[in-house]
């Protein structure tokens, strides 16, 4: 009976390693240098084709992108962006509200920013300021907040309903990798401009940063303006994520173009370079 009994507990043993490792999730590829940049650089063509079609459709993107200080949502704006037109992706990162702002109705300053026809919008923070920030740092009362939150839904189906495609992307890091990054600004003269005070103070309020998270996404995670939550611990494979993502959501094609064959340059007529005394900028590098 003893020997039944061990080879039955080693079976259930063997079955239950089995259960927990289909549970785990399976190693993910290392995402080298190159293959980054293999990927990036096809999604940039397909993000040129989406801009190509946005413009002859006359169609009008909105793109929010929240999180918490050194979620990565700068650096996934920038690869959106690095190779498209600044006058169709429009990139809003308004700053702190004026007093004039402040007397507004709340969205009122977001409103000249919405796309029209042919643009792409993208806000680096939104409107959500006020669910997030403000909240945490006590810039709003706690009953405004509410009724924010109350509104937006309501607010968004507007702006749907008037042929928006509105894609709400959150950036959720680890608290681990939060601190390196915020500390790596602290060190790096390239990114100091990154911190601010309310940076560093926001930084001790993570759980207050929760559960203001947790709040905004209860209210306003809606069927006709969804939340999607990017994990950004890996900055490489976020941006990655987040521009599939977008492609995917925008249905697009091959908007009609014509071939392009260049001309032949005129001649020169007797022109020659003139004797000019041009200040060069010196060949240092």
């Amino acid at each position: 009976m003893g020997k039944k009994k061990k080879a039955k507990d080693k079976a259930e043993t063997g079955d239950k390693a089995k259960k927990d490792a289909a549970a785990e999730p399976a190693p993910q590829e290392e995402l080298t240098n190159k293959r980054y940049a293999q990927e990036l650089k096809r999604l940039h063509v397909e993000l040129v084709k989406l801009q190509e079609w946005v413009k002859y459709k006359g169609l009008k993107v909105c793109v929010v992108f929240e999180g918490r200080d050194g979620a990565g949502k700068g650096g996934a704006i920038k690869a959106l962006t690095e190779r498209v037109s600044p006058r169709v992706f429009r990139v809003v990162a308004l700053p702190a509200p004026s007093d004039r702002e402040k007397s507004q109705m709340y969205a009122q300053r977001y409103l000249p920013h919405l796309p029209a026809a042919g643009e792409v919008v993208i806000f680096d923070r939104s409107w959500y300021n006020r669910a997030g920030v403000e909240r945490v740092m006590g810039f709003t009362p706690m009953e405004q907040v509410k009724r924010f939150l109350q509104m937006m839904p309501a607010f968004e189906k507007i702006m749907v309903e008037s042929g928006i495609i509105l894609l709400k992307y959150w950036l959720e890091v680890s608290m681990d990798e939060q601190t390196r990054r915020i500390e790596g600004r602290i060190h790096d003269g390239r990114k100091i401009w990154k911190l601010s005070p309310m940076d560093v103070l926001s930084y001790s309020r993570w759980y207050d940063y929760s559960r203001a998270r947790d709040d905004m996404f209860a209210a306003t995670d809606t069927a006709w303006a969804p939340w999607y939550v990017v994990n950004s611990n890996d900055k490489k494979r976020a941006r990655l994520n987040i521009i599939s993502h977008l492609l995917g959501h925008i249905q697009y094609k091959d908007a009609p173009r014509e071939k392009v064959q260049l001309p032949k340059r005129q001649k020169s007529n007797g022109y020659k370079d003139p004797e000019y005394p041009y200040k060069h900028v010196p060949d240092v590098f």
